[in-house]
């Protein structure tokens, strides 16, 4: 597993030498995700929900993973360099852009604890969630944070959502919806990887992914 995390983050360095191969390998691992993703239980809603500490897996590390986004429709900006919307110069893309349409639930990629909520900045509404050495990051999405004795929430009424800071979540949980808050020309979700710190392509992490889950629905134990 070490070995796999360190290609992976020297990988996501060389972004900027990687982009075209990672978008279209990307577009064959997206449409296999969705049988898989199918396999995870489907919850209306999202509260307070215990699960096990640092619930990720070890045997393979990427079983437990969940694909982040409902009504998929097309990865419009890899992680690397692009040429940015606004100004348009070059300037690093911290993330994975998927498409959906606006109002489409967004899923918890692995169990873990939320570690912040927030509606102030470029990504909009947006939560960060810790899985032992990792954090993932979602953003634009519908909703807004709400502070009430003492604790922040990510209130989407319309979706029946309510995402409370230090809650834990099981891998495949809905928690949010894909708007277009924050800095965004268009509807979709911005997901970004950290691992111990560092960024990581998460096309490489949906690559890995498929080719885990695949080989796992294939064995004949």
């Amino acid at each position: 597993m070490t070995r796999l995390l360190t290609t992976l983050i020297r990988f996501s360095r060389r972004a900027g030498l990687l982009r075209r191969r990672s978008v279209g390998m990307l577009a064959v691992a997206g449409i296999s995700l969705w049988g898989i993703v199918d396999l995870v239980q489907h919850p209306a809603q999202v509260d307070a929900v215990e699960v096990a500490a640092g619930n990720v897996a070890i045997a393979d590390p990427w079983q437990g993973a969940s694909f982040p986004v409902e009504n998929f429709q097309a990865y419009t900006s890899p992680f690397g360099y692009r040429q940015d919307p606004y100004s348009g110069g070059q300037r690093f893309h911290y993330g994975l852009d998927l498409a959906a349409p606006s109002g489409s639930y967004v899923r918890n990629w692995w169990g873990g604890q939320v570690i912040e909520v927030s509606d102030n900045s470029s990504c909009g509404t947006s939560i960060v969630v810790r899985s032992g050495d990792w954090r993932h990051i979602y953003c634009h999405m519908h909703g807004h944070v709400v502070q009430e004795n003492g604790r922040r929430y990510m209130q989407d009424s319309h979706g029946g959502l309510r995402i409370v800071e230090g809650q834990r979540l099981p891998a495949g949980a809905r928690i949010g919806r894909v708007g277009m808050t924050g800095r965004t020309t268009g509807p979709h979700l911005h997901w970004g990887l950290k691992y111990r710190g560092s960024w990581v392509d998460p096309a490489l992490v949906l690559q890995a992914m498929y080719r885990s889950q695949r080989a796992a629905l294939q064995s004949p134990n």
